[in-house]
């Protein structure tokens, strides 16, 4: 009889546990897996969509301010290229009257928010496109001949500071009109008294709605149309900054009538 071979029993393999360090690199990696797809949605719709924006000063009021917190709306104008001077297109183009989100050209150290924000970001109320004609007499603006009553009349600066000269307004010389039927434009303008001038081509002429406490294109000339960056939708927050209690008024003196005010 043949002999008959014992079948030897199949020992169990013993795996060792992976490194508890090794746990911690395989469970961050599964986390940052998860979430960067989820901060890249977040960063392209900040980038081509919508992003929040504050108003630091009364330039705009009273349509728009200090305190109110708006959303803009990139992608009517087009959303700008991050990190050079392209945008995409948009589905609509900046029209006279329009209130616009853009980066200022370079500001004087004297007229600057902040010493070393040379291009700040500002909010303002297109005057004027390429072509037009613009001026003011007496504290009235003329829009091509026709007369753009002030949208803020509470604030108005007396004649005796309105028509001192603002040696600021001295760079619309070189796009001042002369011999037109719009009369000759004054040797040293003022804030109640400059222009005739046309806008150039390509750019727009930005004024604050409080036009006497606004620093706008008077001051840094025409703003190019590469610097838009989107129009303001709605106010989705605002507070008082000038009432209540110091680091509660955020929550004290919130402005319930302004939330969801569509701007115009």
């Amino acid at each position: 009889m043949g002999k008959t071979r014992k079948k030897r029993a199949k020992r169990p393999i013993n795996r060792q546990a992976p490194p508890w360090w090794a746990r911690v690199i395989l469970d961050t990696r599964t986390t940052i897996l998860g979430v960067l797809p989820i901060v890249a949605i977040f960063l392209g719709a900040r980038v081509a969509l919508a992003e929040a924006y504050r108003i630091p000063s009364g330039s705009m009021e009273p349509t728009l301010q200090v305190g109110d917190r708006l959303f803009v709306n990139k992608l009517r104008l087009g959303p700008h290229i991050p990190f050079t001077a392209a945008s995409l297109p948009g589905y609509a183009h900046p029209r006279r009257n329009d209130i616009v989100v853009f980066v200022s050209p370079p500001q004087d150290a004297a007229i600057r928010i902040t010493p070393a924000d040379v291009t700040p970001t500002l909010v303002k109320r297109i005057a004027g496109v390429a072509g037009d004609t613009l001026m003011m007499r007496h504290g009235r603006l003329l829009v091509n001949g026709t007369v753009v009553p002030a949208r803020n009349t509470d604030y108005v600066l007396p004649d005796a500071l309105a028509d001192q000269p603002q040696p600021l307004f001295s760079r619309q010389h070189h796009i001042e009109v002369r011999g037109s039927r719009f009369g000759p434009p004054p040797a040293s303008p003022t804030l109640h008294d400059w222009g005739p001038l046309v806008v150039p081509a390509g750019t727009f002429f930005m004024l604050g709605d409080n036009r006497d406490n606004s620093v706008d294109s008077r001051y840094y000339g025409p703003v190019p149309r590469a610097n838009l960056r989107g129009t303001p939708m709605f106010i989705y927050y605002s507070y008082d900054t000038g009432g209540g209690i110091d680091y509660f008024r955020a929550l004290t003196e919130i402005r319930w009538r302004r939330l969801g005010t569509w701007i115009r």
